[in-house]
C-alpha cells in the first residue's frame, strides 16, 4: 500500500535486511514514522558542504574534500562554522519501490545545528532514492553553537514510503473537516500554513535568539543548561520583531496543530518571496503529534528561523511556513507523545531539550 510507512513495518525493514546497522538497531530509534540514525566513530573536517554526485562514492569524494579526521569515541568537539561527514552506524538495501526522506530531529533543529543526509550517487541532501543500496553519512556544520558528540548520538532521522502519498488541498480540507488540523481558520495553499505568533497571552516574550559567542553544548547533557548562556531574549509590545542578518531564532506558530494517527506530515519553507529569512531545519512531525488523544491537545510548532541578508520586519500572523500531510500506508502501532516519551508534545514557546526550563 501507498503511503508512509510505520513503525511496525520499519521493524520488519530491519529484520529483512533492508535496513542493517553495526552495531544492531535498537527499539528506542524507532519512532511512528521514522528511524533515528546514529552518528559513527569518525569524523572528517571538510572543505566545504558536497554531494556525492551521480556515480561517485561520497568516500571517493571525502578523498577529495577532507581536511583531517576526528575519533568521536571519547567524545569530540565539533566547531561552530565548520563542515563535519560522519559515517552513520545504519546502511540500506531498500526495495525499489521504496524511497526514502532524512531530516534533523526536533533538538537538533534547535540547536541551529545543520544535520543533513548524503548518500553515495546522490544529487541531493535528505532524498535517498528508490531501491538505494549503500552506506548513509550525516553532514553536520554547527552554525549557532560548538557541540560535543560522541558514537551512538542521534541528530537526523529517516522517514520511508512508497508511491506518492502527499494530500493536495482538496484532500487536506476534508480531513480538516473530519479532525481539525489547526485551532483557528485553517489557511489551506499547497499544504497548511503556518504563522508566527508574536503576541503571546501574558508576556511581551516572543522568542530567543542566539548568542554570538557562548560555550559547548554536549549533547548528552538533559535540562543542563542556563538559556541565558547561549540565548538573548527576543521581546515585543507591538506584535512585530526585526530580524537581524545572519541571527537565529526560535519563535512559535500561532497555530496549534495536529497530525491525526494515519497521517504524518513535513514542515517546507514558505515561498520565497515572502521575505528574507527561513523557517526550515527539523521537518518531520510524526502521527500523534497534538492530538489530544495522544496527550497533544494545544501543540504548536516551534519555528527556527534564520534572517539572510537583509532585516526583515516580521509580524504576528504573518504566514511562514506550511506543513505538507502524507497519509501512512497503514496506522502506526505507537503514537508520538502517547506510547512514546516525548520532550515537545503539548509544546509552546519551547528551546531544545539541553536547557533547563525557565
Amino acid at each position: 500500500m501507498n503511503g508512509v510507512i510505520p513503525n511496525q513495518h520499519i521493524s520488519g525493514m530491519i529484520k529483512n535486511g533492508a535496513i542493517t546497522a553495526s552495531p544492531a538497531v535498537i527499539p528506542e530509534q524507532i519512532q511512528p514514522a521514522s528511524l533515528d540514525l546514529r552518528l559513527g566513530t569518525v569524523a572528517y573536517r571538510v572543505r566545504a558542504s558536497f554531494l556525492a554526485g551521480a556515480g561517485n562514492t561520497v568516500a571517493e569524494r571525502l578523498n577529495e574534500f577532507q581536511m583531517h579526521q576526528v575519533n568521536l569515541t571519547e567524545g569530540a568537539v565539533l566547531e561552530k562554522g565548520c563542515v563535519y561527514v560522519v559515517p552513520l552506524m545504519e546502511s540500506l538495501n531498500l526495495p525499489k519501490d521504496v524511497t526514502a526522506v532524512a531530516n534533523a530531529k526536533s533538538s537538533t533543529g534547535r540547536l541551529d545545528l545543520l544535520t543533513r543526509t548524503i548518500t553515495d550517487s546522490g544529487t541531493e541532501f535528505d532524498r535517498v532514492a528508490p531501491g538505494y543500496t549503500g552506506p548513509l553519512y550525516a553532514e553536520i556544520c554547527p552554525r549557532s553553537f560548538s557541540v560535543l558528540v560522541r558514537p551512538g548520538m542521534r541528530l537526523n532521522q529517516i522517514r520511508f514510503g512508497r508511491g506518492d502519498a502527499v494530500l493536495d488541498d482538496a484532500a487536506l480540507r476534508d480531513l480538516h473537516g473530519i479532525t481539525p488540523l489547526v485551532d483557528g481558520e485553517a489557511v489551506i495553499d499547497e499544504g497548511l500554513g503556518f504563522s508566527v505568533d508574536l503576541r503571546l497571552p501574558g508576556t511581551t516574550l516572543v522568542g530567543y535568539r542566539a548568542k554570538p559567542h557562548t560555550g559547548v553544548i554536549d549533547l548528552d547533557n538533559i535540562g543542563h543548561y542556563s538559556p541565558a548562556d547561549f540565548w538573548e531574549e527576543v521581546h515585543s509590545d507591538n506584535g512585530q520583531i526585526i530580524l537581524d542578518p545572519g541571527a537565529f531564532y526560535i519563535l512559535v506558530s500561532r497555530e496549534a496543530v495536529t497530525i491525526p494517527p494515519d497521517y504524518a506530515a513535513e514542515m517546507a519553507p514558505f515561498l520565497a518571496m515572502v521575505g528574507e529569512f527561513r523557517v526550515h531545519y527539523a521537518g518531520f512531525f510524526d502521527p500523534g503529534f497534538g492530538y489530544a488523544d495522544a496527550g497533544g491537545a494545544g501543540s504548536r510548532g516551534v519555528l527556527e528561523v534564520r534572517c539572510h541578508e537583509a532585516p526583515f520586519v516580521l509580524e504576528h500572523g504573518q504566514v511562514v511556513g506550511r506543513l505538507v500531510y502524507e497519509r501512512m500506508a497503514e496506522p502506526p502501532t505507537q503514537l508520538y507523545g502517547a506510547d512514546l516519551a516525548s520532550n515537545y508534545q503539548g509544546q509552546g514557546l519551547k528551546l531544545s531539550k539541553h536547557f533547563k526550563s525557565p
